[in-house]
């Protein structure tokens, strides 16, 4: 039998190449633990206390926002992933028919920026669980040739996971699920007896609009990762259930996000501070018993290198289509070094501005939401993807449009992006349309992003689909749509 990249133990060498049908052999269940991976982090704890502490709402509220938000934000990874298995190729490749060869930098270069710093603070708060294991079991004490060390290691685990490809990524993440599930019945046991549930009960209930605020504070984390959906969707078979796609996506990410924002909620009633503390790892270590901090601990540092693993795997087809002419496992490596370089800086120069350095990411985050906008408005009407067109980066391509620019994706990313800024605010910067109106106010500065986007560019005069040769019709559309002829197509 011929090994692909899905045979078990490979070393996945294919990058922004189209997937032949012959080697899409993975099925969407696989799906499920990879979205549980990629929500396994500790920042989801300091935003459920967030919700009482900040936004004083009760454990209803609380709840409501848990189910909302990956509902919301991964039922959109879902949606984009449907494009991942009619085109057989990573999103930012697939963006090169949407955006036109040069137009698609745009996107993939900011894209590409905001996973240098989510990786970088992945890799620190990492560095920080193994820092506060080895204190908290042997009395260590970090210094900053031990922070240095333990940085290098976890960024070289994170490489190694990334480098080798999707079958490394999933095997993780399906051993990362069954982790996950112990140590949240152990969590929850540990609630369960030392929480005064009649605090909990007794407090009384926010405001509509904080339970508005807070769905959009937890769906901004899920947005992220649209761009990167149909990376993790492109070995699946055209006959794939979009459906299934869809379920899998919200199934796997709801199953940690529900739980880990409700437990940060109850602790924060005991615990208010923990909404606050600017390392929640250490932080949790010092006032959870240390028959629960160590398991929390090394799920913590699980959940950090799977989600830097991912962001890198996806980091490094981003960095191909921005013109790297590496193999994908050696581009990952430039995210590898980028990492290491900030993450140094970070906790030896500059741990006190992790803050604000969020706060400048979060900016960015908008940027996600742009091209989710006109990239999501162009699946309603393309439903394959010409993978011969894609790997062009000549004037003969068919996704050259005008000198390598799709005019009405450019200009309704552009657009899009800047009007989302204008309805976004942070530590750093407050849009001039952030306050005082609804949308500013509900910090749903990335929903109106993609709204703009995604309208201006329907509406904006497109170039035709191109319609790759002796293509194979993929078996089902985006759930309610109905299937287009090649005629309608081209219109």
């Amino acid at each position: 039998m011929r090994k692909t990249a899905e045979t078990e133990g490979a070393l996945e060498t294919r990058g922004i190449e189209q997937v032949p049908d012959h080697e899409r052999t993975a099925r969407t269940r696989e799906l499920f633990p990879t979205w549980v991976g990629a929500n396994i982090s500790v920042l989801l704890l300091t935003m459920g206390a967030s919700l009482v502490v900040a936004y004083h709402l009760d454990l209803w509220q609380a709840l409501i926002v848990a189910t909302a938000a990956p509902v919301v934000s991964y039922g959109l990874v879902g949606l984009i992933g449907i494009a991942g298995k009619r085109g057989g190729a990573p999103g930012m490749a697939l963006s090169r028919a949407v955006f036109g060869q040069r137009g698609n930098l745009l996107p993939g270069s900011l894209i590409w920026v905001a996973r240098w710093g989510w990786e970088t603070i992945n890799a620190v708060t990492g560095a920080y669980a193994v820092l506060t294991i080895l204190k908290v079991l042997f009395g260590v004490r970090a210094n900053g040739v031990l922070d240095m060390v333990m940085l290098l290691a976890f960024v070289a685990a994170t490489f190694a996971i990334s480098g080798l490809g999707i079958n490394a990524v999933q095997k993780c993440n399906k051993y990362a699920t069954f982790l996950f599930g112990a140590f949240s019945v152990l969590v929850l046991g540990y609630l369960i007896v030392d929480t005064d549930w009649s605090k909990v009960f007794d407090r009384p209930a926010g405001t509509t609009a904080a339970v508005i605020t807070g769905i959009g504070m937890i769906a901004a984390g899920g947005v992220s990762w649209i761009p990167s959906a149909p990376d993790f969707t492109r070995y699946l078979p055209r006959t794939a259930s979009s459906k299934a796609i869809v379920g899998t996506s919200v199934g796997g990410a709801g199953i940690v996000v529900l739980p880990m924002v409700l437990m940060g909620a109850v602790m924060a009633v005991g615990t208010p501070d923990l909404a606050s503390a600017p390392d929640p790892v250490s932080f949790l270590g010092e006032i959870l018993p240390t028959w629960i901090a160590v398991p929390y601990l090394l799920i913590a540092l699980i959940g950090m290198l799977l989600i830097n693993a991912m962001s890198m795997y996806s980091a490094g087809f981003t960095a191909q289509t921005l013109g790297f002419k590496v193999p994908r496992h050696w581009a990952v490596s430039v995210n590898a070094v980028i990492s290491l370089a900030f993450g140094g800086v970070l906790m030896l120069a500059a741990t006190s501005f992790m803050g604000s350095f969020i706060a400048f990411l979060s900016l960015l985050a908008v940027a996600f939401s742009a091209w989710v906008g006109v990239f999501g408005a162009d699946m309603l009407r393309r439903r394959e993807y010409d993978g011969a067109a894609m790997a062009d980066t000549t004037r003969t391509s068919a996704y050259w449009y005008r000198g390598g620019f799709s005019p009405a994706a450019v200009a309704a990313w552009a657009i899009g992006l800047g009007s989302g800024l204008m309805f976004t605010t942070s530590d750093w910067f407050t849009g001039p349309l952030a306050r005082g109106n609804v949308i500013g106010e509900y910090g749903l500065g990335w929903v109106a992003t993609v709204v703009i986007s995604g309208l201006l560019y329907a509406v904006l005069p497109k170039p035709p689909v191109v319609k790759p040769a002796a293509a194979q019709e993929p078996a089902d559309a985006l759930p309610g749509q109905r299937s287009a002829t090649p005629e309608s197509l081209a219109a």
